[in-house]
């Protein structure tokens, strides 16, 4: 057994507060609106010394007015197959409902363990209507609390019941490369993913706003081993009309902050705008490496330089770093989509790579001597002794000196390009300090 469990049920049952109960996270947003969750959400979980994966899904429905119902109910059955154990949770303060026979008719066909769960148990007198989910002809009945745990052990002793242990547990995906594909909503995020993956993994529709979760795919085919996470489209602040879209916005940034490398994705039609500008500076103040993807280039009218100008139009909005990738993209027509991934491996290697201090001493050191800061305190001289990269996860470089105080910030820049012009990091955002030896 592989250990997947996938969590179903109609909408509003509370199948993300027991995900994120079980993952011990608050990675799938938790709202009283029915829909809030749309793609499949992948978490960890371990009990009883076995690890399993978790997959929270949206709420399965047939007939309603939400525009994504066809998708979500896709989305559903996907982890339905992909899993080997499947939670199926029910609403004790609703009862039950003709979308719960929906829901259990489906999974009666399936060749997998179904576990009917009970949600929202909280007292005696909630237990007394549990017998009426007999009828759903699923067994027995496990009730819980997923808000405040409550029956969750008993469930879980029975959910890891025949599933293999996994001594000395490592999670490799943990030590794997992390991309976010960020970007405003709709410039086409999600179908850059379900493109090089060539599967529906994120449902993909021409409307702002469909990708709500932060969603991670493991990505290891022709070469490449990583995982790629899909982020809501990051609005303008006072662009973000509820509740759902500002957890949708803090999960977008949280994944920025815990990846290696942001692919930002621009639309080609629209040009590089401000809102593009600010995801830009967003990646970069949390030092990431970075690729820009010009998506949609397929619908541009082209002329004899009309790359080149693209792209001094995008650098001349970036400066002072301008040492960044741009891959121009149509992802409906697969041109260049692999070529992204590429130009994203060389990033987060730039990223991680470390220079010797006797290296650095030998290529740098003669340069900044032959050119001191230009600054003069009481007849002195900025004289600079030895430099040294921090061990780091991103390149950090430290310059010993006898008046840090008195270098500028041009003459910082300067430093930090000589770096750039030895070593390559294209791509990565490079921080360079003066300090007193």
């Amino acid at each position: 057994m592989s250990n997947i469990v996938a969590i179903v049920g109609r909408p509003n049952v509370g199948k993300s507060t027991l995900f994120n109960r079980l993952t011990q996270t608050k990675a799938a947003i938790i709202d009283p609106v029915a829909g809030v969750t749309r793609d499949r959400h992948y978490g960890k979980s371990s009990w009883n010394g076995k690890e399993f994966s978790v997959i929270d899904t949206g709420g399965y429905i047939i007939g309603s007015d939400d525009a994504f119902e066809g998708e979500i109910r896709q989305q559903v059955k996907l982890a339905i197959e992909e899993a080997d154990v499947i939670l199926f949770l029910v609403d004790t303060k609703e009862g039950l409902t003709p979308m719960d026979d929906d829901v259990a008719q489906m999974l009666r066909r399936c060749k997998k363990k179904v576990i009917l769960v009970a949600n929202k148990v909280d007292t005696y007198k909630k237990s007394l209507e549990v017998p009426e989910f007999y009828s759903l002809g699923l067994g027995e009945i496990f009730c819980i609390s997923a808000a405040n745990g409550s029956g969750t052990g008993e469930l879980l002793d029975e959910l890891v019941k025949d599933f293999t242990d996994q001594e000395n547990f490592e999670d490799e995906e943990a030590a794997l490369p992390h991309l976010s594909v960020v970007g405003r909503p709709n410039v086409g995020k999600s179908s850059f993913i379900n493109m090089i993956t060539g599967q529906d993994r994120n449902i993909v529709k021409d409307l702002a706003g469909t990708t709500r979760d932060s969603i991670n795919t493991r990505y290891n085919l022709f070469g490449f081993d990583f995982i790629i996470v899909d982020t809501a489209g990051l609005r303008k602040k006072k662009a973000e009309k509820d509740n759902i879209e500002f957890y949708s916005t803090m999960r977008a940034i949280r994944s920025i902050e815990t990846s290696d490398v942001c692919i930002v994705i621009i639309d080609a039609e629209q040009g590089f705008e401000a809102q593009d500008l600010n995801i830009f500076s967003l990646c970069q103040r949390n030092h990431k490496g970075i690729v820009l993807v010009v998506n949609k280039w397929d619908k541009v009218e082209k002329g004899n330089n009309t790359m080149k100008e693209f792209e001094a139009k995008i650098k001349e909005k970036t400066a002072p770093f301008t040492d960044v990738p741009i891959v121009f993209t149509s992802v409906i027509n697969k041109q260049r989509i692999f070529k992204v991934l590429e130009v994203a491996k060389q990033v987060y290697e730039n990223r991680s790579r470390k220079i010797p201090t006797s290296r650095l001493n030998e290529d740098i050191l003669p340069i900044v001597k032959e050119q001191n800061p230009p600054a003069e305190y009481k007849g002195k001289r900025v004289k600079v002794k030895y430099v040294t990269q921090l061990k780091t996860d991103y390149p950090q470089f430290v310059f010993y000196c006898n008046l840090p105080q008195y270098v500028k910030q041009d003459y910082i820049r300067f430093v930090e390009n000589q770096i750039r012009q030895r070593y390559d990091f294209t791509g990565v955002p490079v921080t360079v300090y003066f300090r007193e030896k």
